[in-house]
């Protein structure tokens, strides 16, 4: 192979040189691709068989079915046991006597109030008896023989008179007479006019002021007491 190569300059060592150079390098290359290209390939073994060997086949592998998820059920929290501590003998003797006691109160005080009922009832009949007698016996009692003390009549008459209103249009000073039944504590029983002053209104007035003032005063000695007795009244006293 050769190259023509052209040259400025007509002589000179420089360029005969450098044409040198490249033909060597050219050389070489042309030397290696040789050497490379004559390389033989490497021997391959080859082992000959009369049958196939028998190939296991693999098991069949069935898909497994899908678990079915079913619902947690709610689970509740354990309730909550409080720890009793061991109580000692002693103490529980003590609350079976307190629960006893408990249970027989009732009936104890169920018995208490009844009986107490039954006593009260009872007093308050003999105290009821007793009251009856002595009305019965104080209108039982004859009236007084002669008069009752005057200055004890006298004090009844005067707050009786503080209670009569006077009525206008009465003629003269008339006499009106009444006779009264008292209690021994001064209230009156009853009101009856013995004698009219001839003046309706005048005779009304008094009754209704005999009324008024109940309860009577009470004599200064008890043994001075009467339950009945008479009253006169004037209007111009």
């Amino acid at each position: 192979m050769s190259y023509a190569i052209q040259a400025d300059e007509p002589s000179g060592l420089a360029p005969a040189a450098l044409s040198a150079l490249v033909h060597g390098v050219l050389l070489t290359m042309l030397v290696f691709g040789l050497h490379w290209q004559s390389r033989h390939p490497d021997a391959v073994q080859v082992e000959l068989w009369s049958q196939l060997p028998e190939v296991e086949s693999p098991p069949k592998v069935e898909p497994t079915p899908e678990p079915k998820v079913e619902p947690k059920p709610e689970v509740k929290p354990p309730p909550k046991v409080e720890e009793k501590t061991a109580k000692p003998d002693i103490a529980i003797e003590r609350e079976k006597k307190a629960e006893k006691k408990k249970k027989e109160e009732p009936a104890l005080k169920f018995d208490n109030t009844q009986r107490i009922r039954e006593q009260l009832a009872q007093e308050q009949k003999a105290l009821q008896a007793r009251e009856k007698q002595d009305v019965l016996k104080q209108f039982a009692q004859p009236s007084a023989a002669g008069l009752p003390d005057a200055g004890w009549i006298e004090k009844i008459r005067t707050k009786i008179r503080s209670n009569v209103a006077v009525p206008s249009g009465i003629n003269g000073n008339p006499e009106a007479i009444f006779d009264v039944v008292q209690l021994p504590g001064g209230e009156v029983l009853n009101v009856k006019l013995v004698k009219s002053s001839g003046h309706k209104l005048y005779d009304e007035v008094v009754e209704r002021a005999i009324w008024k003032s109940s309860p009577l005063p009470k004599p200064d000695r008890p043994d001075q007491f009467v339950r009945e007795f008479s009253l006169r009244f004037k209007p111009q006293e």
